[in-house]
């Protein structure tokens, strides 16, 4: 065995091309939020672009861990920060869309007190050492929140007729169930995490 083969493997640098991709989501976010906002309802060329910007920015998601996983570049940065860009975009998507009254405020708050809470949750983990990354019900649930929202950004119903609402509104409900669900689920792997601990 040669002294390299001893050497310890190098830890990816924090920064790197996919969590700077997530870092340029986050920062799209206060950019996209002003042009759905300014819009104010007149699902004119602003809300079209908007719609467009929450889509590439949500979708860098898939493409950062790609990236991360096929060159070996995962860190806990990136953990922590991949899931905060992806809450921070859909969260704010669906407080917009409520200012807008274009959606209930139950459904935003279900969603969101769900979106913070985890957060906190994985921040006091971190503190303890532990690194709690998106579970794959968590992926699946950020994929179907990501649609629901995409429907309800883009104005289709001004093409197509007011019949698009009634899609949108499935979608949307089976983005609220996911999510409860997927919440319930991380209450649960959080009571196994803190009775293994005990």
């Amino acid at each position: 065995m040669t002294p390299s083969d001893m050497a310890p493997a190098t830890r990816p640098s924090n920064w790197n091309a996919p969590n700077i991709i997530t870092v340029i989501r986050i920062l799209l976010a206060p950019i996209f939020f002003w042009m759905l906002l300014a819009d104010d309802g007149a699902d004119g060329a602003l809300r079209w672009w908007a719609a467009v910007l929450f889509i590439v920015a949500i979708g860098t998601d898939g493409i950062d861990g790609a990236i991360a996983r096929r060159k070996n570049l995962v860190t806990d940065l990136g953990k922590i920060l991949d899931p905060i860009a992806d809450k921070l975009l859909t969260s704010g998507a669906l407080v917009c869309l409520s200012i807008l009254g274009e959606l209930p405020w139950w459904v935003t708050a279900i969603i969101v007190v769900r979106e913070v809470g985890i957060t906190v949750w994985r921040f006091v983990e971190l503190g303890r050492g532990n690194v709690v990354p998106a579970s794959k019900g968590g992926k699946l649930k950020t994929l179907v929140q990501s649609v629901a929202i995409s429907l309800a950004l883009l104005p289709f119903w001004t093409v197509f007729g007011e019949w698009v609402h009634w899609v949108n509104g499935i979608a949307m409900t089976a983005a609220v169930v996911i999510t409860v669900y997927t919440g319930v689920q991380y209450l649960v792997d959080a009571a196994r995490l803190k009775k293994s601990s005990v």
